[in-house]
């Protein structure tokens, strides 16, 4: 589903000056995750109350009923739905293999509405999964402000089980692929307005224009204490330049994020780049049907595009986002030969999407987060006496008594904390790191392939250059007398860092009339607002 301000080329015809390539956001979030995977209906509840303590970091209209959204990322409700299914005389094999769809549909009464779920259920049968039901989730649409009422899709889920003969360590791929084919057949039929915010037989998404104490009220599933879940991972989302959309609400399908990618434009198009060259025995002639691997509209969805493609194609998730969101390793004099192998060999393969960010991920069987390089956006938890695990934000988001608290702490830059929900783990940085950098001879495999190329000789040479041609050629490589004595001599005489001001008169150089050094004609994009300074003694390992 796309917002209808969404621009699909540099400038759409109502908005000429918004791009959907400019789209960031600064929000709340976090998770719970009870360390022994044990699910429960409090958790849920206490992670609901955690968001509604996040309502400051989201943002509202004047009449106070659209806000920019909200929602929660939990393991699948089980007992709730396979009692449904139960009392409909419809029996799953295996309830593991239960999976659920969080499909958007186009706006309730739209002409399109049937169609769309045509094009699910064929998908589906043609990906090779047994389709269930469509199911109704109890919502009540009233608690919506006017704006996102009019807006509000017709919410529906689609169940679904394994078929026998389809391995279970291939389903979550196979669900992947089948999503995947079903945005591009609705886009095939030039349907726009539907959006599958998840499909999983691990994790469902409940998301929406909503405040976060309307969460529960919208979605009534969320109360019922059927619904049980060992992790929760919650946003608010705040948009710093975007309009409010359904499908934008956060948590996306893998992670939620709060600050920006600013090397998004990068990423992604080297992502496009490399898709002509990509190649997998998982996906075989199918993964055409993968590409592009980017399509999302916002910097926190096209990440998650990313994660998803990298998690459904081997790795497991802690390994995705470590290859994504990499630790500042290369000045690192501390960090273990192991673990800079590990850091160097996956370089080669991908480059960071760097930024402000902190961010949240689960799978359904891992539950984690991660700081990007710079440490730029706050990631505070607390391990509790009862084995749960708080991450947000923020402090405060869940009330405890002191003698509770077993641990807390914050990330640091480029540092991760997780829990392994299947073994009953708490997962420090350092032990995932280790553990990655020991899956295999990454050492090895660098000294057997890896090829450094030889510096290139020096042209400098030591022969005095005359003034009258010094003079020559500093005004053919466009120096201009204010470079010369307020950028270069303080650099070369007193060993001082050019002092300017951030601001700019000057006209950009493709429209001025004056000739300019070819280095004008580029621009480094950066969050001049959110990103502090950064101390290039103290903190030149991310420099």
């Amino acid at each position: 589903m796309t917002h209808k301000h969404e621009a699909t080329t540099p400038a759409c015809t109502s908005y000429p000056l918004y791009d959907s390539r400019w789209e960031h956001d600064a929000c709340g979030m976090g998770f719970l995750a009870q360390v022994s995977g044990e699910a429960s209906h409090s958790l849920v509840e206490t992670a609901l109350d955690a968001l509604t303590r996040l309502t400051h970091r989201g943002a509202q209209d004047a009449e106070a009923e659209a806000y920019d959204g909200a929602g929660i990322l939990t393991q699948i409700p089980r007992a709730l739905l396979l009692e449904e299914l139960e009392q409909q005389k419809i029996s799953v094999a295996d309830p593991a293999t239960l999976a659920v769809g969080m499909v958007f549909l186009p706006i309730r009464g739209s002409e399109h509405s049937l169609r769309c779920r045509e094009i699910i259920e064929q998908t589906l049968a043609d990906a090779g999964l047994t389709f269930l039901i469509w199911r109704t989730p109890p919502i009540d649409y009233s608690v919506l402000g006017a704006t996102a009422r009019a807006n509000a899709p017709e919410i529906m889920q689609v169940l679904l089980s394994c078929p026998p003969e389809l391995p279970v360590k291939r389903y979550a791929q196979i669900l992947y692929y089948a999503r995947r084919l079903i945005e591009h057949r609705l886009a095939g039929a030039q349907i726009t307005d539907c959006y599958v915010a998840s499909l999983s037989h691990t994790i469902l998404v409940h998301k929406g224009l909503l405040a976060p104490h309307d969460l529960s009220n919208f979605y009534l599933d969320l109360v019922d204490p059927r619904f049980a879940s060992a992790l929760a991972v919650f946003h608010q989302r705040y948009s710093t330049n975007t309009f409010p959309a359904w499908p934008l609400a956060q948590p996306m399908r893998l992670l939620a994020h709060n600050g920006e990618i600013n090397t998004i434009r990068g990423n992604v198009n080297w992502m496009q780049a490399r898709e002509a060259a990509l190649a997998s025995p998982l996906w075989d002639e199918r993964l055409q049907d993968l590409l592009p691997v980017v399509q999302s509209a916002s910097d926190s969805g096209q990440l998650d595009n990313a994660l998803e493609f990298l998690a459904a194609s081997g790795r497991d998730v802690l390994h995705c986002m470590q290859m994504l969101v990499p630790p500042a390793w290369e000045h690192d004099t501390e960090l273990p030969d192991a673990e800079r192998a590990w850091c160097e060999y996956h370089a080669g393969q991908i480059e960071p999407w760097d930024g402000p960010a902190a961010l949240v991920f689960s799978d359904g069987y891992m539950v984690g987060a991660a700081l990007d390089r710079n440490g730029l956006r706050p990631a505070r938890y607390v391990l509790t006496a009862q084995g749960v695990l708080i991450l947000a934000s923020e402090v405060g988001v869940v009330s405890l008594d002191p003698q509770d608290v077993v641990e807390k702490g914050r990330l640091g830059p480029g540092e991760m904390i997780a829990v392994d929900l299947e073994h009953g783990l708490l997962m420090r940085d350092r032990e995932i790191k280790e553990a990655l950098a020991l899956r295999q001879p990454y050492e090895q495999w660098l000294a057997d392939h890896l090829t450094h190329l030889p510096h290139p000789s020096s042209v400098a040479s030591d022969t005095p250059v005359e003034m009258g041609d010094l003079f020559s050629r500093q005004q053919l490589f466009g120096y201009t007398h204010e470079d010369v004595e307020m950028v270069l001599r303080p650099m070369l005489t007193d060993n001082k860092e050019p002092t300017w001001s951030m601001g700019d008169d000057a006209p950009l150089a493709v429209l001025s009339h004056q000739v300019r050094s070819f280095s004008d004609y580029f621009r480094q994009r950066f969050a001049q607002v959110t990103n502090p300074p950064i101390d290039p003694l103290r903190e030149r390992i991310v420099m």
